[in-house]
């Protein structure tokens, strides 16, 4: 039974949760908002309109109320600017391929990237491309505040007891709302936020990042993320006494585990029973491992496809097949594109394994804990996964399937060959690890961090 949250004068607790998008697609912070509410809060999520989300009140999830903040969109409030700011984002595209890669913190070794799918050819940017880069960055900044302007005002209207700030860019209005109405802060890094991957020729955002950061650890009375490596980082990298709440991602487990009968993953690609199925989910784009995986294949039977659940960009995806048709597997690879996200582990559930496989281009993805690792495992899959940290110790932990060398095609072929081999064990073992990874354990965690906060003086 979920422990039910204190009281705040005679009164259910009020709990705000920030996060800078539109919400509805947010799996995290539904479940968050969602197993709050059950423990006895009044909740409020607030984020930030986007096309075919507007602005102000509504309802998503299980009836939850949310705000949309109003987006700062120029061309709409200078129709005027339409022509050029769409002429500034094609410079942009041109700026931003031309961009270097970012270098390793200091004092931290360099990632292991694996295989690039890209090698770019150095090119000179063009004034042109250098002004419009330059613009654009200055306008997502200003979207940013300008989003957090509006996140505040709703909230000093709403005067919440707890700020629930999710990723570092909500730790400022935070702040202000803690120093406005005396609300207490819990963070939510969704990541390791400083070291996330993003473009490497950032000069000032780092530093404003970085200080933003410390100063919102150090106002939180509460921080929570989703990685034992990210605990144990922050804790150091922040100097806490107390590490911070283990609050892994994994996706609520609907129902009994899926048996294979169950999946249709064989029917969306149109493959026959008899055919060996490699299952990948989630975004299909760069840093997934996808190109290593395309590549594993043309070292294991004919018979083995992949076949990948999600959605990509039109220009990835292209170019991901034309590296498998040039490789002699393009038969092979199949993209069938997404179903809704309580779907997935049932839709997968006929597949022979699945593949999990963060790049680590980042330390924050070294660190990643993906939630696709929690989808196979609910739908009975052996995983094949990258020797990541916190990916392979739940593999071993559970004995789920096997690990391989970031960047290794060839260990990753010879995973699946092992995991193939002795499929049954691994698949029991999947089915069972799937009865004790659940989101609900992950909410007595959450819940028991807010009744410390909320009881402390």
């Amino acid at each position: 039974m979920t422990e039910r949250l204190p009281r705040v004068h005679g009164r259910a607790p009020r709990v705000a949760l920030l996060v800078y998008n539109q919400v509805s697609t947010d799996s995290r912070v539904l479940k968050t908002a969602a197993s709050l509410r059950a423990a006895g809060a009044e909740v409020l999520v607030v984020g930030s309109a986007r096309p075919g989300y507007p602005a102000g009140a509504d309802l998503v999830g299980d009836a939850l109320p949310i705000h949309r903040a109003s987006d700062l969109d120029l061309v709409r409030l200078l129709p005027w600017l339409a022509r050029g700011v769409r002429r500034l984002r094609a410079a942009r595209a041109e700026a931003v391929r031309d961009a270097p890669a970012a270098p390793p913190p200091r004092g931290e070794p360099a990632a292991d990237v694996g295989t690039p799918s890209v090698t770019p050819a150095p090119a000179r940017r063009s004034v042109r491309s250098l002004v419009a880069d330059a613009w654009m960055r200055l306008y997502q900044s200003a979207r940013l505040v300008w989003f957090w302007a509006g996140a505040v005002r709703r909230l000093r209207q709403w005067r919440p007891d707890v700020v629930h700030a999710n990723d570092g860019n909500t730790l400022a209005p935070a702040m202000l709302v803690r120093a406005s109405v005396g609300a207490r802060i819990v963070y939510d890094a969704h990541e390791l936020w400083t070291r996330r991957n993003v473009r490497g020729d950032r000069l000032l955002a780092p530093l404003v990042e970085a200080v933003t950061e410390w100063l919102g650890v150090r106002a939180s009375a509460g921080v929570i993320t989703v990685s034992p490596s990210i605990v144990t980082w922050m804790r150091r990298r922040f100097r806490l006494r107390t590490p911070p709440t283990l609050v892994r991602n994994i996706p609520h487990r609907r129902g009994a585990v899926p048996v294979p009968a169950d999946g249709r993953l064989r029917e969306l690609a149109g493959l026959p029973a008899h055919a060996r199925v490699i299952a990948y989910a989630g975004g299909v784009t760069t840093g997934r491992g996808l190109e290593e995986t395309v590549d594993a294949l043309t070292e294991l039977d004919d018979d083995t496809h992949l076949v990948m659940l999600g959605y990509g960009d039109a220009g990835y995806v292209e170019g991901l097949l034309a590296r498998a048709a040039a490789a002699g597997v393009g038969d092979r690879v199949h993209l069938v594109g997404p179903v809704p996200g309580p779907e997935v582990p049932r839709t997968l559930a006929d597949a022979d394994a699945s593949v999990v496989y963060v790049r680590p281009i980042c330390l924050s993805y070294r660190y990643s804990l993906p939630n696709k690792l929690f989808e196979s495992i609910h739908a009975g899959l052996p995983v094949v996964a990258a020797d990541l940290p916190d990916t392979a110790a739940v593999v071993r932990e559970h004995g789920i399937g096997e690990v391989f060398g970031a960047g290794r095609p060839d260990q990753l072929a010879a995973a699946v060959e092992r995991v193939l081999a002795d499929e049954g064990r691994y698949r029991a073992a999947s089915r069972a690890a799937a009865e004790e990874l659940d989101w609900s354990h992950e909410a007595a965690e959450l819940v028991a961090l807010y009744a410390r906060v909320l009881d402390a003086p």
